[in-house]
């Protein structure tokens, strides 16, 4: 199956409260495990940077959702495209609180080749950039950690 990814940035409505925040990821946590959307949430305390990856529908649907939020405004789309691969296949929705210079550093990364085809993995790449940001938080795939961790 086919796998569309969408990147956005934009910014959070003013004292955007931390209970609505929760609301906000508790509700596409559940709406993307249904769709089969995977990704994550940066947020620096006034803007956000998320990515989402999965079947087309799922994304066009909860990218959708996202485009009608009254949390947010000024979205500017950085990538829409198929990917090779989920990049954050255990993630339904993951919020992870940044700096504002490291979600300005993701958000200026090289975008054009996030499909695979040409510099997503380099040293200026939006992945690279991106999974940097979430490191702490990216779930170990060492067999061995993921058993010890269960």
């Amino acid at each position: 199956m086919p796998i569309r990814a969408i990147a956005y940035y934009s910014t959070a409505v003013e004292g955007l409260p931390t209970d609505r925040l929760a609301n906000l990821i508790g509700d596409a946590a559940a709406f993307n495990v249904q769709a089969g959307v995977t990704g994550v949430l940066l947020y620096d305390g006034e803007r956000f940077l998320q990515y989402l990856e999965g079947p087309e529908d799922g994304v066009r649907v909860a990218y959708d959702r996202v485009c009608q939020s009254s949390s947010h405004g000024e979205i500017v789309e950085l990538f829409r495209e198929r990917v090779d691969k989920r990049h954050f296949p255990f993630w339904s929705m993951h919020c992870v609180t940044v700096r504002d210079r490291e979600l300005e550093t993701v958000a200026s990364g090289d975008w054009s080749g996030a499909s695979g085809v040409t510099r997503w993995d380099a040293s200026d790449g939006a992945l690279v950039r991106l999974r940097a940001a979430v490191a702490p938080d990216l779930p170990s795939t060492d067999p061995i950690a993921l058993w010890r961790q269960g």
